[in-house]
């Protein structure tokens, strides 16, 4: 039996691989407090041990703990969720971008070109390089998140890059119920990378969108998370569907 909405009063999100306190908080909030839940969003701590300081700010909450990010967050959130199942109350997987080793995952390659970049270049050459390839509300995110992370953007690029996610074995081993939002339309988040995720967790529905939808309604990736988190069992404790 797993633990009911009405007894889950916070949900820990950490952000993307660049990403920052600030997006993920414009994701997740709104749709976690029409359910009753308060969303709690630690700002990164950029350089070499940012994935150590986003787990011990998961293991600084107390009691059951709704757990989730986006893409390297979503990552971070399993790994903490696999050592920790007790403490698990559901998970809020926004666009898994690998499992196990990243390998050529296209998320781990743009990372690690952005570093590079950052480091031969510096950040507002490559900020301007990106530009041009992307929407300007996704050029306006970066602008703002990756400037805030100072001289230590590169290495927390990297970091994200290479870590590896959760295998599937390692997701099979979770029980509680998560939800799995996917793009239809992002190359960099390919959806057959979180549908795995799905196929593996015991108790995980997907709840597809779209990264066009995204620029004008940043709430549009919470709400397909938070309702793919609902449908496996996330409101009554109850088992849901494996997938949808």
């Amino acid at each position: 039996m797993g633990v009911g909405t009405d007894e889950i009063g916070t949900a820990v999100l950490l952000p993307g691989t660049g990403s920052d306190d600030v997006f993920v908080r414009s994701v997740f909030a709104g749709p976690l407090a029409a359910v009753g839940i308060r969303a709690v969003t630690p700002a990164p701590v950029p350089g070499p041990d940012l994935a150590e300081h986003h787990l011990a700010a998961l293991d600084a909450t107390d009691g059951p703990v709704l757990v989730g990010g986006v893409s390297f967050g979503a990552h971070l959130a399993a790994e903490w969720a696999v050592a920790n199942p007790g403490r698990c109350a559901g998970l809020l997987l926004a666009l898994p971008a690998w499992h196990g080793p990243p390998g050529d995952a296209p998320a781990s390659v743009a990372a690690l070109l952005s570093a590079a970049a950052v480091r031969d270049t510096g950040v507002d050459a490559t900020l301007a390089s990106a530009a041009a390839d992307v929407p300007s509300w996704l050029a306006a995110e970066l602008g703002r998140s990756w400037r805030g992370y100072g001289d230590g953007l590169a290495d927390s690029l990297t970091v994200a890059a290479y870590r590896p996610a959760p295998d599937l074995d390692a997701l099979a081993a979770l029980t509680a119920p998560a939800g799995i939002a996917v793009f239809t339309d992002d190359p960099i988040h390919p959806e057959p990378a979180g549908r795995a995720w799905a196929k593996a967790l015991p108790r995980a529905v997907v709840c597809p969108t779209r990264l066009a939808v995204l620029g004008v309604d940043p709430e549009s990736l919470g709400r397909a998370t938070v309702l793919a988190w609902l449908r496996a069992g996330g409101r009554s404790g109850r088992d849901g569907p494996d997938t949808a």
